[in-house]
């Protein structure tokens, strides 16, 4: 069998035998670029975002699309969804400057994040970010302070913790009652700090916001959203008279990796996420808010994919065989962290059969350096080209320097063309912020000290 039949995938293949992205021959761009390499398909991003804002177009005409960074975030990035009507959300201080050196309008921005510095809120008052998401008392009591202190008057939206559980890994999850993100509506958290805001004059308070986990299949997870937040909001109404102008939804919407994921379209989970809230609300006899999606992974996810070359083969009889790659878990640690499960294919032997079953393995000194067990492949051979799917979204974004390893440069590939949006690493960089005191320089003439 081919690759296109086991994975079940649409592979473009030129007629060289070879995986094509976005128009490009994948062994083309690994002689150009080198490997590790990230590979983002420019069109592919762009069609979700378009998915996300048709979906709500119809079914909840007052929405936002709201683009989560923290899934992948450069200053390209930062350009193509401002340019397909996306706002942006960053969780820290490199985010929020990542997307203002980028030229992204402040006032698009929501600014996340369940510890924010004062150092990070002083520079998102100063920079007039749109809407600050308040996680906890504290931050609220905080950002008050500074409010008075530099005399503005900024946009608040509270994160709450809504109490559900949703079906996905465990670190991964958010919206449980036992989260560090957001403030309790069971406990009363939440309404104590409407009060507060409501109190003051120094913010405004905007709506209410839930974020219940990621990678996420199941739509019922977040119409239990829906339902906790909108009678939140009525009961707030009717206890103070506030009417939320914003519900928040936050992201967390899962993506295929492999055809054990299973998932719906992006259209129609989405739509329906937006007509149940458009009843909800209609329900309560509420005035309809804006609707705000934060989506990440399912916006750049699937765009990405991940080019390795293979190195050291070893075949182990009666056990397995190890196919080694010159990347890893420093620029793909979601095996490691969430045994994330991959799927890939040899770019340059896209019409061979799959022969074999290797187990993909990176080159850091650790035994849980695996990025793919038991993959079929084509007969593999030291400078092959391996391909992983599905690595837009956490990969470039959680890579390390782990063994001193440079991370990957970016491409972005549409219609054949190919522009590098974030440059390789460099060995000079690596050690361009290491400090060598005097006294701990190596003199070749000293003798060393004695144990």
């Amino acid at each position: 069998m081919l690759a296109s039949e086991v994975f079940e995938r649409d592979f473009a293949i030129n007629s060289s035998g070879h995986l094509e992205i976005g128009g490009c021959d994948v062994v083309e761009l690994a002689q150009t670029f080198g490997t590790p390499l990230y590979v983002l398909d420019e069109e592919k991003v762009r069609a979700n975002c378009r998915t996300y804002r048709a979906a709500l177009k119809n079914v909840y005409p007052n929405y936002e699309v709201v683009y989560a960074g923290k899934a992948f975030l450069t200053q390209a990035m930062c350009g193509l969804v401002y340019q397909e009507g996306l706002g942006l959300d960053v969780v820290s201080g490199g985010e929020l400057y990542t997307a203002l050196q980028a030229g992204f309008p402040a006032e698009r921005i929501n600014f996340h994040g369940n510890n924010k510095s004062r150092v990070e809120l002083l520079m998102a008052l100063k920079n007039g970010v749109g809407r600050i998401i308040v996680d906890n008392l504290m931050e609220l009591e905080t950002l008050i302070q500074l409010a008075k202190e530099t005399r503005t008057q900024p946009q608040v939206i509270f994160r709450l913790r809504p109490g559900i559980a949703a079906h996905t890994h465990t670190y991964a999850q958010t919206g449980q009652e036992d989260s560090k993100f957001g403030m309790g509506v069971k406990d009363g958290e939440a309404l104590k700090a409407v009060k507060i805001a409501l109190a003051s004059s120094q913010i405004k308070l905007l709506g209410f916001h839930a974020h219940i986990g990621s990678q996420i299949f199941e739509v019922a997870p977040f119409l239990a959203a829906v339902d906790v937040l909108t009678a939140f909001m009525a009961e707030i109404r009717t206890q103070t008279g506030f009417g939320a102008q914003v519900l928040d939804l936050g992201g967390g919407f899962g993506i295929a990796h492999n055809k054990q994921e299973k998932t719906r379209s992006l259209r129609e989970i989405v739509g329906q996420i937006g007509r149940y809230a458009r009843e909800r609300l209609a329900a309560l006899q509420y005035p309809l808010p804006r609707l705000v999606l934060e989506p990440g992974r399912s916006i750049v996810g699937s765009a990405g994919t991940t080019i390795y070359t293979v190195g050291n083969i070893k075949r182990i009889p009666g056990v397995r065989t190890y196919m080694a790659v010159d990347g890893g878990m420093t620029d793909n640690p979601r095996v490691a962290l969430y045994q994330a499960v991959y799927e890939g294919a040899l770019a340059n032997k896209m019409n061979e059969p799959l022969t074999e079953v290797v187990t993909v393995t990176g080159k850091c000194c650790e035994s849980g350096d695996m990025l793919i067990w038991d993959l079929p492949v084509a007969v593999p051979e030291p400078g092959d080209l391996l391909a992983v799917f599905d690595t837009g979204a956490y990969n470039y974004s959680m890579a390390s320097n782990y063994n001193r390893l440079p991370r990957p440069a970016v491409v972005l590939v549409a219609d054949g063309e190919a522009e590098v949006i974030v440059r390789r690493e460099t060995y000079e960089q690596l050690v361009q912020n290491d400090l060598l005191p005097e006294r701990l320089k190596v003199k070749p003439e000293a003798e060393p000290i004695a144990k």
